[in-house]
């Protein structure tokens, strides 16, 4: 959801994009699975998301907005190593 707002904080434009992807994903050690649903799946759908946000805020007349790139693994690991670190706790 990306909304731009005025100074007097009206709403100029909100912009909602839903997006999902179906996957094959076969001979893929269940270890292995997370990873690739967390952070390459992720990889290949967001740029699609990122253009059609573009696209459809240029096209109602407004200048272009570019989604800043997400670290998708980063993230993964980010979010393992708090998993590891409650564990822990």
């Amino acid at each position: 959801t990306i909304t731009a707002k005025l100074p007097d904080n009206k709403i100029l434009f909100l912009n909602e994009v839903a997006q999902s992807g179906i996957f094959r994903i076969q001979n893929i050690p269940q270890e292995d699975l997370e990873p690739i649903l967390a952070v390459a799946c992720p990889n290949i759908l967001f740029p699609y998301a990122r253009e059609t946000v573009s696209n459809m805020v240029t096209r109602a007349g407004f200048p272009p907005v570019l989604l800043a790139p997400i670290n998708f693994e980063g993230m993964y690991m980010q979010s393992q190593a708090q998993k590891e670190e409650a564990g822990n706790a």
